[in-house]
């Protein structure tokens, strides 16, 4: 997919965090606005104006309670990553 073909979309940006601890464990939260098992990592969309690294950062702040200055971003991917 070309990225005009995903400005097209009918979605903004969003980002997604995977949150791994020393020990090598990822964080995944059960959702609470589910009645059956919904799990996922902390996700959401960019705002206007703001940066991809921006996003993540408070995107994790708002859905786990984690500050930026505990963590440390290892890896990014290259580009964005259409998904429905």
């Amino acid at each position: 997919m070309t990225p005009e073909d995903i400005a097209k979309l009918p979605y903004r940006p969003c980002v997604g965090v995977m949150l791994m601890n020393a020990r090598g464990e990822i964080f995944v939260g059960q959702r609470r606005d589910r009645f059956t098992e919904a799990w996922q990592m902390p996700q959401g969309g960019v705002d206007e104006g703001e940066d991809p690294r921006t996003a993540a950062l408070r995107e994790l702040w708002e859905e786990t309670g984690v500050t930026s200055d505990l963590v440390e971003i290892v890896a990014e991917t290259e580009g964005w990553l259409p998904y429905d």
